[in-house]
């Protein structure tokens, strides 16, 4: 098990209703962002990888929303960059919310 960030648009991350990031928005930004790349290990349209971490940090489209499992620092600082781009949030498995601090994008509010 892990814990997960989500790239959301909805107010709550799990909600079944809201207003979410197509599969085509996305793919239009990811071919056109240096953010990301291909998961050439994991091919499909879905399967990505953060192409400014260091580190192999995956990032998957899936129903609506990205998502990455256990991200380290350096991977919500990436994520909050990309939210901003696509005008959504990154948003915990708890609800809590990244990239709210000025100082430091990795520190989370909680609603």
């Amino acid at each position: 098990m892990g814990y997960d960030l989500h790239i959301t648009r909805k107010e709550i991350w799990s909600d079944p209703e809201g207003p979410e990031l197509s599969l085509p928005e996305w793919l239009a930004f990811a071919q056109s962002s240096d953010e990301v790349k291909p998961d050439t290990e994991n091919p499909g349209r879905e399967n990505w990888l953060l192409s400014k971490h260091p580190k192999r940090a995956p990032l998957w489209w899936s129903r609506g929303e990205l998502y990455t499992k256990n991200p380290d620092p350096q991977t919500v600082t990436i994520l909050v960059r990309i939210a901003e781009l696509l005008q959504s949030t990154v948003m915990g498995d708890d609800d809590e919310i990244y990239g709210t601090d000025p100082i430091d994008p990795c520190v989370p509010f909680r609603r």
